[in-house]
Order: C-alpha cells, then structure tokens, then sequence
C-alpha cells in the first residue's frame, strides 16, 4: 500500500512503537499488513528490516472475512538511503515514504522536503 493512507484507515491505533530511533532515518516505508493479532509485534516477511509497528486500540476489530487485523508497519528495504545514501534515492524517496518525524498514531505521516531530498540537501536549502 502506498503512502496514500487516510485517517480513517488508522482510526483504531493507539501506539506507534519504534525498533530503531526515527530521528536519524530521512524516511521510512509504510504500509498497512493484515496480522493475527492488534496489540503485539507483527511478523515481518520483506526484505530489509521493520523500523516500527502500530498497535491497535481495543475497539479494533477483525476483518469478518479473515479474521485478520489492518495495521501499519514501517520499514525499510536494503537500497533505502539509509543504507546506501548514495544509491537509487540519494535524491528523492519511494512512493510509499514518509518522514517518520511526522507519524503519530491515528496520523498518516507526510513527505517532507527531508524525506524526499534527504537531511543534508533539507539543512542545505534552510536559510
């Protein structure tokens, strides 16, 4: 899913939890997966490594069809800058990144000129 969630999607979290500390990563990826569980953290099957997680309120529900809950995870893939700042998004970001700096539960996170340039060319361009 694309970085294009919407408040509604997250209405029921109440937690977003970090595994590595957001302030030095530029962007992360976001998406939503569908979990076995609302409150714990979710498996991760991607390459790379999950940076963070949202946990659910307890008025989430599951999916009827599947049983299943909607959360949002975020990550990072091995060619993300983070790990190679001068590769494939030295400049600009995927279509699913947001600067975390701007996640909060029940918030989509947005781009930002740090997320899409990078901190070095965002501090270059602030007078």
């Amino acid at each position: 899913m694309s970085s294009l969630l919407t408040e509604s999607d997250l209405i029921h979290e109440a937690e977003v939890v970090w595994l590595e500390n957001p302030d030095g990563l530029d962007y992360v990826r976001q998406a939503l997966d569908k979990t076995k569980r609302r409150n714990t953290k979710p498996p991760y099957a991607r390459d790379g490594r999950m940076v963070g997680y949202a946990l659910l309120d307890d008025d989430a529900s599951p999916d009827p069809d599947s049983g299943l809950y909607r959360r949002r995870v975020f990550f990072l893939l091995p060619h993300d800058r983070d790990s190679l700042p001068d590769g494939l998004y030295r400049e600009g970001a995927p279509g699913e990144a947001v600067d975390p700096l701007t996640i909060a539960p029940k918030q989509p996170g947005a781009k930002t000129p740090r997320s899409q340039n990078g901190s070095t060319a965002a501090a270059a361009s602030t007078p």
